[in-house]
């Protein structure tokens, strides 16, 4: 079995939506072939498609590979966490002028957060803070 890592220097980048897609399928099976992937994914997705986009990931960086013969298992190398931290925080000084609070009152206003997700929220933080 052999190990396919990229030998360079990894800038994360922000992934397109399919890319996205695809690393939360194999974030979610930690390693999969892309026959794996494939019925995973919303939508329908051709096979050379989506191993098109898993090598376009093995590039970026995102993902490595064992090699069976000439078939590849791959999985992720960077963590989801890592991924959504540094994106999060990128839109919030982007959009939001670094405020946790024009975060929050972006979406109650677009109406994707209730009353309730906000009482739970101040609770988790007062709950925090004692």
């Amino acid at each position: 079995m052999n190990y396919r890592f990229q030998n360079h220097y990894i800038t994360m980048e922000k992934l397109t939506q399919k890319e996205e897609e695809v690393m939360q399928v194999l974030w979610s099976l930690e390693k999969a072939f892309v026959k794996e992937i494939v019925p995973e994914l919303k939508g329908t997705n051709h096979y050379n498609t989506v191993s098109t986009i898993v090598r376009k990931l093995e590039e970026k960086g995102y993902v490595a590979y064992e090699a069976f013969g000439k078939t590849h298992r791959y999985f992720p190398i960077i963590e989801k966490e890592s991924y959504r931290n540094k994106f999060v925080n990128n839109a919030m000084t982007s959009y939001f002028n670094n405020s946790y609070k024009n975060m929050v009152s972006f979406f109650a206003k677009e109406e994707k957060i209730s009353a309730n997700e906000l009482r739970e929220i101040l609770e988790m933080i007062e709950s925090k803070e004692k």
